[in-house]
Order: C-alpha cells, then structure tokens, then sequence
C-alpha cells in the first residue's frame, strides 16, 4: 500500500512539473520535427532562445524525475526485481528516456538555428 502512495506521489510530481514548463509555447515532445523547424526558421533571436530555455528546463525536469525513479529501482532488493513495483518503476524509467530524447532533439533544433543566427548560447548547455 505505501509503494502505490509513493507511485501516486511521484506521479503527481511529475504532472505538476510538466504543467510549470511555462505558458504559452511550451516545450512539447510529440510536436512534429518538421513543424518544430518550420516555426524555428521563423523565429528571431529573442523567440529561440525563449524555446530553448523552456527545452533546457523540460530536459533538466525530466532528469530530475529520471534520477529518482532510478534511484527507487536500486534500492529494490534483488529478490523483489520481478515484481510490479520494479517492473512500473523500469516502465515509468522507459517512458521518461524517451521523452528526454524527443525533447532533446528538439532542442537541439532551437539550439542550433539560435547559434546560426548569432544570438546568446550562454546558459543552455547541458
């Protein structure tokens, strides 16, 4: 009962800070890589970096949840590996990689044509 309070919890964090990424556009990972260039070249120097932070964040974010559902998982005693707390957990680690990854190739987009352009990169390395 208390792991499925504790799934609960985590799951509500990780709403919560998905909802905190920012208003208006927002860091989206299903958004599709050829619109996400298409509004990129349209955008000055001021409007990439204003996405590449909200990126940057998203990214960091989702580390964040990455390294503590990760650290759930190791803290499972090998005799309890197979089971659903362990499996939710390598799910839950699964689905936050592959966000990570969608997102981080969407930075890299806004990151890339904000260097083209010149504008300030300080701040956004990750």
């Amino acid at each position: 009962m208390n792991v499925q309070k504790n799934i609960v919890l985590c799951f509500i964090v990780f709403v919560c800070a998905i909802s905190l990424v920012g208003c208006g556009k927002k860091a989206d990972e299903s958004k599709p890589i050829d619109e996400v260039k298409a509004e990129a070249e349209k955008m000055n120097v001021e409007q990439l970096r204003s996405m590449a932070v909200k990126y940057k964040d998203a990214i960091l974010d989702k580390k964040t949840e990455l390294n503590k559902l990760t650290s759930k998982l190791k803290d499972i005693p090998v005799t309890k590996i197979l089971s659903d707390e362990a499996k939710t957990l390598k799910d839950d680690i699964a689905s936050l990689n592959k966000s990570v990854s969608e997102l981080n190739k969407r930075f890299g987009i806004y990151f890339e044509k904000l260097k083209e352009k010149g504008g300030d990169l300080s701040g956004l390395e990750m």
